[in-house]
């Protein structure tokens, strides 16, 4: 156990590091890119590219947040915080989404103020269209290095950041129509530009906070993910069927809780092993999944629990030594196993060989055992047998 979970604070540290890696590099380059579109965008009277300066500059505070996340949740889990620490990574999104679609409303507003003004429209140079066009292929490239680095430790954070970077890409294309149309003598375009960018950024504010909400309230994984998951389950020898299969994320983690139905007459060991092999093939098959809760289960209880009102083996058995206290023999009983099933018992009783002399008689004393034990009301079957 001990090495596992060195193996793992080695694993997480790995990530955090190659994480910590990839943003800033995208931090480095938004900030030139902020300020670049920022200070042409007002020598070059483009309130689109302004407006796509300050969506850089968002890019640069989710970066900022992205860091400040992995530092805490890839750190291993410990006694406070015995799942992980990966709803650090949730709480940063959620505070970047408000701020997205904060910033974006702001944008929107002064955009449309500019439109039914039409004194305060003006036209842009030709350097905040190239400004535009460099910022394209810049956050092209951050995307695609971003979201290689995220498959890779298949991260759902940097693939989210990823698609930032690219929209920054997309929101520039925009831009650059809205200066095209304006040079050409609609000076309202790059107003109505702004406005498209402002509503992709709190597009992207509301989108990332409204995920990381549902996370914080354990929403499930998404219906084809929960589907592979039951799958996997079921494709695990020795597991006959799957229920109260619960799933929620954990940060960039996915966390698992099933029951799984087996074979009745199966041993605790052979239960236990079974629900390791589901553990290790969900880890092992399904990428984001880190940790799995496996309920063995001998029959369906998803609907009821049929069996919990009947006595347990203590009280049972104290009956079953009253009933067995007359009948020769059954003081070498060695051992008795108990079955609780469809709401009845059933029992496994066990003699030595030698208890009796010859077969009738070994006959006649399982008989008896058999026929005191089926008097009690929750008894449905009782298996003699001698070794």
């Amino acid at each position: 156990m001990a090495e596992a979970t060195g193996s793992r604070e080695s694993i997480l540290t790995e990530r955090y590091r190659d994480t910590r890696r990839v943003t800033l590099v995208g931090a480095a380059l938004n900030l030139v890119l902020a300020a670049g579109k920022v200070a042409v965008g007002i020598v070059a009277h483009s309130q689109a590219l302004v407006a796509d300066g300050i969506h850089s500059f968002s890019d640069l505070l989710s970066d900022g947040l992205v860091v400040f996340a992995a530092r805490h949740a890839h750190r291993a889990a410990d006694q406070d915080h015995p799942y992980g620490h990966g709803r650090f990574e949730t709480i940063a999104t959620v505070a970047l989404g408000i701020f997205l679609a904060g910033v974006g409303i702001g944008i929107a507003v002064d955009a449309v103020n500019r439109l039914f003004h039409p004194g305060e429209l003006v036209r842009p140079g030709y350097a905040a269209l190239v400004v535009a066009a460099l910022s394209v292929a810049a956050k092209e490239w951050l995307y695609h290095y971003t979201v290689r680095v995220a498959r890779r430790l298949r991260s759902t954070m940097l693939r989210a950041n990823a698609w930032h970077h690219r929209s920054d890409a997309i929101s520039s294309i925009v831009v650059i129509v809205g200066i095209a149309g304006t040079i050409a003598g609609l000076p309202y375009l790059d107003s109505v530009a702004a406005i498209v960018v402002a509503f992709m950024i709190a597009r992207i504010g509301w989108d990332l906070g409204w995920k990381s909400t549902r996370e914080l309230v354990d929403t499930a994984l998404d219906e084809g993910r929960v589907r592979e998951i039951r799958d996997e389950i079921r494709l695990v020898k020795g597991v006959r069927s799957v229920h109260d299969l619960r799933t929620r994320h954990m940060g960039s983690d996915a966390l698992v809780d099933v029951h799984v139905q087996v074979d009745p007459r199966l041993s605790v060991s052979e239960g236990h092993l079974i629900s390791e092999l589901v553990h290790q093939r969900l880890v092992r098959r399904v990428p984001e999944v880190t940790d799995v809760l496996v309920h063995i289960d001998p029959e369906d209880d998803e609907v009821r629990h049929p069996s919990v009102h009947l006595p347990l083996r203590a009280e049972l058995m104290d009956d079953m030594r009253r009933r067995w206290r007359e009948i020769p023999g059954a003081g070498r009983i060695e051992d008795v196993t108990l079955h609780y099933l469809d709401g009845r018992i059933r029992m496994e009783v066990v003699l030595p060989l030698d208890a009796v002399p010859d077969t009738g008689q070994a006959r006649a004393l399982a008989r008896r055992i058999r026929t005191a034990a089926l008097d009690h009301p929750d008894v449905a079957d009782v298996d003699v047998r001698y070794h």
